[in-house]
């Protein structure tokens, strides 16, 4: 692991700023068909924010956070004017849905992103999912677990690569408690993406706060997903860990994330 200073962090060197026109239109449903459920069609839509008149760009997939039972889609400011796609995704909240709807919902998000970027002049080969909290959770899931993924023919290691803010990587608290285990009680099954750990995963940088600041060992569950993914086989996986900040860590933690998006990006064209 690697502790990130708040010094080190304002004078480490950032992505220049674009100078690109950007265009935002929101509200766009990600599932094909119209559903009989009003809350499908009222929660399953994304916000696209993109650099105009240019080709081939990145594209950064962002889930909110919220425990899975709050919160709603937003563009990052932070990530904003740096050359690439943002895109925010709202999902499905418990308790009107369980497990694994939510999860679902972002897998049809990503494959929309897949399906549709070029056509706003992306690169579908540069598609970068990340999310703070439960939409790191949810990112670190259908980027681990192909199942989601497949149920679109996308191959989930087509994904350029996965950063989840402070992500559960043990099965989410909230679909612990759909099933009447408590918050502290840790579980990994299917819904863990700990329970999913390959060593063709794509590139996996995990961020987040201080271990002795974070809620509920989420520190320690990043430590321990690292260092299965390397154990099995892995060969780029990396844990910071944001000293002095506590689990709204997302603020700092957004210049790494453009940081690692160039690292890719750079190797690809190596």
């Amino acid at each position: 692991m690697k502790k990130i200073a708040l010094l080190l962090l304002l004078i480490s060197p950032l992505v220049s700023f674009s100078q690109d026109k950007y265009v935002t239109k929101t509200d766009i449903p990600y599932y094909e068909a119209k559903s009989k459920d009003a809350y499908q069609n009222e929660r399953c839509v994304l916000d696209i924010y993109y650099p105009e008149n240019k080709k081939d760009f990145a594209t950064i997939v962002w889930f909110h956070g919220g425990g899975i039972t709050g919160g709603n889609k937003e563009l990052p400011e932070a990530l904003k004017n740096k050359g690439y796609a943002i895109i925010g995704v709202n999902y499905r909240l418990s308790p009107k849905v369980k497990a694994p709807k939510y999860i679902e919902d972002s897998a049809a998000a990503v494959a929309w992103v897949f399906n549709n970027i070029s056509k706003y002049g992306g690169d579908p080969d540069k598609i970068f999912v990340s999310g703070h909290s439960a939409g790191g959770y949810l990112a670190a899931m259908i980027g681990l677990d192909k199942k989601w993924l497949k149920m679109y023919n996308i191959d989930a290691n087509k994904i350029a690569g996965l950063i989840p803010f402070s992500a559960q990587t043990i099965t989410h608290f909230t679909i612990r408690g759909e099933k009447g285990i408590p918050e502290k009680q840790p579980t990994i099954d299917e819904y863990a993406p700990l329970f999913h750990v390959r060593s063709d995963a794509p590139p996996l940088l995990l961020i987040t706060g201080d271990r002795e600041l974070e809620m509920l060992g989420r520190y320690e569950e990043n430590a321990y997903l690292m260092r299965m993914m390397k154990v099995v086989g892995h060969k780029d996986t990396k844990l910071l860990e944001l000293d002095g900040y506590d689990h709204g860590m997302a603020y700092p933690a957004f210049p790494l994330l453009i940081k690692e998006v160039q690292r890719i990006l750079d190797l690809k064209k190596a």
